[in-house]
């Protein structure tokens, strides 16, 4: 049977990442009925936005969606097509693996942990005020002196539901994948009442999984020890923004967000993408890495109980990385090697790999 899925080419580069993780994705011997969708800055002109009705459609028809990166603007205009595809189908849950695989340029070669990000809380839910509008003003009225008279407001919303999801979603992927501990992350020393529900609630789910250790990291320290010894830390679960920090963190841990996947999940949805942007100065050169998307597809095959495939396919980009010769340019000991290849030959290696 063939699995319906979106497909979202994105923007800059992304249309060909995602024909290299497309044609790999179907060598797996996987049957895919795709459905492919435009979204971001290169459609603005003719559909009035960069996340046109006919893409929440699709995923909400499919369940399952594979995107490409796609441009956020910085300044202003529309927030971001990944905030709002994240919000409109409540995927809730960011899941961000970071693994080291053998051949990749990096200082720490014992690297196996799994970022848990809650996606639509926190300063992400986009509560702001300008300093001249009377919300900031009553903000600032409330706040008795706390806050200086000049100050644009931005409201940290966490609340029990959203905080007790996310753990649970942490708590229920160590399970599944034979993961031994969760640390949560958080700054509730400092910010006792929202950094303070978190851990309560996650104290509170922690107890419904007797057979994984739980432990309560601060942000802070968290940063530190993952510097200095990762390999202690399995997966860990926290907050939108600490989660977006920390997932890039991570990812440079084991070679960049070059090689780092991503999932979205919610109840019954799920959208997979790289964590990388578009990298627009690049588009249409051949030349970007697509393991992160092609990863992203594996991680797509696993939420599918695609296991075998998702296994051989991991196999595969292992390979090609180990063996050092048909990868791109960021993946050479020396990034101006000549032998590097393409974004479409490096593909070519993995489905040979698969073959």
């Amino acid at each position: 049977m063939a699995h319906n899925v979106t497909l979202i080419r994105g923007d800059g580069t992304g249309p060909e990442l995602v024909e290299a993780a497309r044609r790999v994705l179907e060598a797996t011997g996987v049957a895919f009925n795709w459905d492919i969708q435009e979204a971001g800055v290169d459609i603005m002109e003719t559909a009035g936005t960069p996340l046109p009705p006919s893409v929440l459609e699709s995923i909400r028809t499919n369940k399952v969606a594979l995107k490409g990166p796609i441009t956020t603007p910085i300044g202003g205009g529309f927030r971001s097509v990944n905030v709002a595809l994240r919000k409109e189908l409540n995927l809730y849950a960011c899941i961000r693996p970071c693994k080291y695989y053998p051949g990749i340029r990096s200082k720490y070669t014992d690297v196996d942990l799994v970022i848990v990000r809650e996606n639509t809380e926190d300063l992400y839910a986009g509560v702001e005020y300008d300093v001249h509008t009377p919300e900031a003003k009553q903000v600032i009225d409330m706040a008795g002196g706390k806050i200086r008279e000049d100050s644009a407001i931005s409201i940290k919303p966490i609340s029990i539901t959203g905080s007790r999801q996310i753990v649970k979603t942490a708590f229920e992927y160590a399970r599944q994948y034979n993961r031994k501990k969760v640390s949560a992350v958080a700054k509730a020393n400092i910010m006792k009442y929202t950094d303070g529900l978190f851990y309560r609630v996650a104290q509170e789910v922690a107890k419904e999984y007797p057979e994984i250790e739980y432990q309560e990291v601060l942000v802070d320290n968290m940063c530190m020890q993952l510097v200095q010894k990762p390999e202690l830390y399995d997966v860990l679960v926290m907050e939108n923004l600490y989660g977006d920090i920390l997932s890039d963190l991570c990812a440079g841990l084991v070679g960049g967000l070059g090689v780092a996947p991503g999932a979205n999940i919610g109840d019954g949805i799920a959208l997979f993408e790289p964590t990388h942007g578009s990298a627009p100065k690049y588009k249409g050169q051949n030349k970007v890495n697509p393991t992160a998307l092609i990863l992203s597809g594996m991680l797509m095959l696993r939420y599918l109980e695609e296991h075998d495939a998702a296994n051989r396919l991991e196999k595969a980009v292992s390979d090609v990385i180990v063996e050092g010769k048909d990868v791109t340019y960021d993946m050479k000991a020396d990034r101006n090697d000549p032998t590097a290849v393409g974004t479409a030959e490096y593909a070519d290696a993995i489905i040979a790999k698969l073959g």
